[in-house]
């Protein structure tokens, strides 16, 4: 069952007495066993983020964005910090700080004492059903991994023998840039032109491999024919079991778990594997840089930091890509929103103590925001590394070999980042690494959002927070519904990859939305005594707009450009 202090963790009200109230530690040691919110974030966002946006942006980018996948990282902590800073002087929960910021609000209330939901909370509700989408994506994510290491029919391990279709296009447009008299390849870099021809050359070994049915369906290609067999069955894209089944499991499992409050051993030992791939991909990308072939020199680095933006080129906008990553790479919007939760439940809030005119408050209050921010910054180096050797990585392999992870191939694609240096090993040291990165962001993400959502719906007036242990139903009814929900998702049959950047997108949408409330709570409702000084107050405003650039550039993108 649930512990009391999850139990009150949306309820700042409980156990927050005076005679609760304790300094915050001060020393080294003091200090990081009160650590937590922000690595219980650090240890979730690795999965959808960092493993298949980031790397899906390196693959079709190359190094040229690595500038905005370090600001997608280090711009956002201001505004956590300052979220943070809004819930542990005042006790409330991230949704309710957002519901004080005026502009419109929309909906009728069971609770007369309560205001409407607000324009932000509307968003948040629509950005939280495409979250659902990208989970149902992440669920998706594990089922392929486990249906590669564990089969149980073989369909899906024998469906991704085959490219897809996009993949055989791209072959037979460089095939006819070959054969051309005025062949565009001879424009490209020297660079560029060897990761298309060596691109080129691991395709045409993968045709071959297929010999009379690789032939085959290009000839389809050519004739613009219908890719399907004499039953009218999908070639490359056919119907598979295995990933849906394994997939089915892990969420009914994830249900129960979260309905019976019992994840913490599960929450735990995810983390730690999450932490052993990360040192294994940050390892992976220095043993690459000892490859002639793979190595990323220094003048390609710093042609990434230049602020350079890369051309669409064979139907790909890695720059959409990119802003869809935005949204997702270190803490995202819903990291965001989860981390003064987070702070709540650890006990931040509530060690402080009820707010008050008393200076020992202050004095508390300052030392538990001490706290926050070291442990938010903490989270911020670790996701940071995490970020940059994924991103890496897609850069110094699958960009250099013209891969692009997608669709049912998505795992497998992934896993080709780790041949060159781990060898015949990589499919299972990946798929492995791969099981308890996505995981362990499905269980936590899953985790969080039932808390979330619960607290949300009250401000939809879907049920009174007046009676008596309603808040924790809910909770629990959420806890085993969501994990379904995105399962459901993921059998519709949409594309894994889609939902995550497509989740990604609106959060980046969400991002100035929240940057806009974190300046509005810090000048109207933040305790003037604990302010923090102008240099702080310019590095939220920079933060606060960059948000507002990336949203907005990538809104312009996704419906003018």
């Amino acid at each position: 069952m649930e512990s009391q202090q999850e139990n009150s963790a949306l309820d700042p009200s409980v156990g927050s007495e005076k005679e609760e109230a304790i300094n915050a530690p001060t020393s080294f040691g003091g200090i990081v066993r009160r650590l937590g919110p922000g690595l219980i974030v650090a240890g979730s966002i690795v999965g959808s983020g960092e493993l298949i946006a980031t790397t899906k942006t390196g693959a079709q980018a190359g190094i040229a964005l690595l500038w905005l996948i370090i600001v997608g990282c280090l711009i956002k902590v201001f505004v956590q910090i300052e979220l943070g800073r809004y819930s542990i002087s005042r006790g409330e929960t991230t949704l309710q700080a957002l519901n004080h910021v005026p502009g419109p609000r929309l909906g009728v209330m069971r609770n007369p004492n309560q205001q409407a939901p607000n324009w932000i909370l509307w968003f948040w509700l629509i950005m939280s059903l495409c979250t659902i989408g990208q989970l149902g994506g992440i669920v998706g994510g594990v089922g392929q991994a486990l249906a590669l290491t564990l089969p149980i029919k073989g369909d899906y391990r024998q469906a991704i023998q085959y490219p897809s279709e996009k993949e055989f296009v791209h072959y037979l447009e460089i095939e006819e840039e070959l054969n051309s008299e005025e062949s565009s390849l001879a424009a490209m870099s020297p660079e560029e032109r060897e990761r298309f021809l060596r691109g080129h050359a691991k395709m045409q070994q993968r045709i071959e491999a297929l010999q009379e049915a690789g032939q085959m369906i290009l000839q389809k290609i050519r004739n613009q024919e219908s890719l399907v067999d004499e039953q009218g069955t999908s070639l490359l894209e056919p119907q598979t079991w295995d990933d849906k089944i394994w997939a089915g499991l892990i969420a009914v499992m994830t249900a129960f778990l979260l309905f019976y409050g019992r994840y913490n051993l599960i929450e735990h030992l995810s983390t730690i594997l999450v932490v052993s791939f990360t040192f294994i991909t940050i390892g992976n990308v220095f043993s690459l840089q000892t490859s002639e072939i793979w190595s990323i020199s220094g003048e390609e680095i710093m042609k990434g930091l230049s602020f350079g933006v890369p051309e669409a080129t064979g139907g790909m906008n890695p720059l959409i890509t990119a802003l869809a990553a935005f949204g997702i790479i270190g803490v995202g919007a819903t990291e965001l929103i989860a981390y003064p939760y987070w702070c709540l439940e650890k006990g931040y809030a509530r060690f402080t103590g009820p707010h008050s005119e008393d200076e020992g408050w202050v004095f508390r209050a300052k030392g538990w925001m001490r706290v926050m921010k070291i442990d938010a910054f903490a989270s911020m180096c670790i996701y940071t590394f995490a970020t940059l050797a994924f991103y890496l990585m897609g850069v110094a392999v699958l960009h250099k070999e013209g891969l692009d992870p997608d669709g049912m191939r998505m795992v497998s694609t992934l896993a080709e980042a780790y041949v060159p240096v781990f060898g015949t090993y990589a499919k299972w040291l990946f798929l492995a690494g791969a099981i308890a990165v996505l995981y362990s962001t499905f269980l936590v993400a899953n985790a969080a959002n039932a808390r979330i959502f619960s607290d949300g719906l009250r401000f939809f007036g879907i049920y009174d927070e007046r009676k008596p242990g309603a808040l924790q139903k809910w909770i629990r009814g959420m806890s085993f519904i969501l994990p379904l929900l995105c399962l459901a998702v993921f059998l519709t049959g949409a594309n894994p990859v889609r939902l995550v950047l497509i989740a990604g997108t609106m959060q980046a949408i969400m991002l100035p939305m929240l940057g806009i409330a974190a300046i509005y709570l810090r000048y109207t409702r933040i305790d003037q005594r604990l302010t923090p000084g102008r240099l702080w107050d310019l590095m939220l405003f920079l933060s606060c707009l960059g948000l507002l650039l990336a949203g907005g550039f990538g809104v312009y993108k996704q419906l003018f450009a």
